[in-house]
């Protein structure tokens, strides 16, 4: 976890990319710079909510401790302490993972 304490705003969340063992396809190991960045994450942090034109926030569905499925082009890429997170919106999350 990053030691920089970081609060989204309104309706967006930070998330870890969650990262998958070495990729293997026919015995061929692919290198880190031909594989494709994972499209699940799990949420470290949320905003309050969205608000409307009145002001009423309607609080996020996901929450921190999630593990979320993502589109492959969702959210904005930033370093915390040295750590890469996503950040993006509550609408670019296209479902949440159960065990």
């Amino acid at each position: 976890m990053a030691t920089t304490s970081f609060t989204p705003l309104h309706d967006r969340i930070l998330v870890r990319r969650v990262e998958e063992g070495e990729s293997i396809r026919g015995g061929i190991i692919i290198p880190d710079s031909a594989k494709e960045k994972p499209q699940q994450g799990e949420v470290i942090a949320v905003g309050k909510g969205k608000s409307n034109d009145e002001g009423k926030v309607f609080p996020l569905d996901v929450k921190a401790g999630d593990n979320i499925l993502f589109g492959k082009y969702s959210g904005t890429e930033i370093k915390l302490d040295g750590e890469e997170f996503l950040i993006m919106r509550e609408e670019e999350v296209l479902g949440i993972l159960k065990k």
